[in-house]
């Protein structure tokens, strides 16, 4: 029965969740249980791409990629995929009606990182995060507003700059990775194997200016979505704060991490405000 295959692909979407970000798995399990499926079929189907162009070096990375495009279509076209991942997102993707361009700018983006090893531009800084980053939040947000169409145009940009945020967040913690393992920079006009502390500071001023806008987004969150999506948002917050205390020199040579006990502790902090209704 279909049925099965589909809730088998769901787990499998889920096990990915759990296995690669348990910061992102963690946020998952505080939104409403009907909405929290989704999420997971759609982190499943963006680590999977994100996957094959950073961590499968000893393989063809381009034509593995190419496949991988080719049967994301196959999944969306026909409404069935084998491949469990791609099976469970074509689900999601079908039932909120996600805009295919976010898809696409998605898999642009994810295809920019098989060959282009640093952004010289704002321009093309700006295009990578919209498509690596703010269609991921906007492919969230149309599970969290639930067909709502009004609200989703609404939260929008905020959604996108939440986005935005949790990447260059990420970009900032993984210097030393991707410059090390994978020879990529992003930010651009950056020299970072000596950043200087203002280069530092400049980064952090712009990614405070997208969490401010994105918290103003997440109050309007209907409420299965709000506590799981704040959760998310302090969690990524204070590794901003983390690293705006590191020297830059520490941030190119080592990766900043907020301790487990430290997530516990955002956790239990951020269900008070939640509930006091203090966000």
């Amino acid at each position: 029965m279909k049925s099965n295959f589909d809730e088998v692909s769901y787990s499998c979407s889920e096990k990915v969740t759990k296995t690669y970000s348990t910061s992102f798995s963690l946020a998952t399990r505080l939104l409403s249980k009907n909405i929290r499926k989704d999420i997971y079929n759609i982190y499943g189907f963006v680590r999977f791409a994100d996957e094959i162009v950073d961590s499968f070096h000893d393989y063809n990375k381009s034509e593995l990629f190419n496949d991988f495009a080719i049967d994301l279509e196959k999944a969306i076209r026909n409404k069935i995929h084998l491949n469990p991942i791609l099976n469970s997102f074509q689900h999601t993707f079908h039932k909120y009606k996600i805009d295919k361009g976010l898809v696409d700018a998605f898999m642009k983006s994810m295809r920019m990182d098989l060959t282009k090893k640093k952004y010289n531009t704002v321009e093309e800084y700006k295009e990578y995060i919209y498509g690596s980053a703010d269609v991921v939040g906007l492919m969230c947000l149309k599970v969290f507003v639930q067909g709502n169409n009004m609200l989703y145009i609404k939260l929008k940009n905020s959604a996108m700059k939440l986005g935005s945020a949790f990447q260059k967040v990420n970009f900032l913690r993984d210097l030393k990775a991707d410059r090390e393992d994978l020879n990529r920079t992003y930010f651009p006009n950056t020299k970072f194997e000596r950043l200087s502390e203002s280069e530092k500071n400049e980064i952090i001023n712009d990614i405070e200016d997208d969490f401010i806008i994105g918290l103003e987004g997440i109050k309007e969150l209907p409420l299965d979505a709000k506590f799981g999506v704040f959760m998310a948002y302090r969690y990524y917050n204070q590794l901003l704060k983390k690293l705006k205390k590191t020297p830059a020199k520490e941030i190119i040579n080592r990766r900043i991490r907020v301790p487990n006990l430290k997530k516990i502790e955002l956790l239990t902090r951020s269900y008070v405000k939640y509930q006091l209704n203090l966000l």
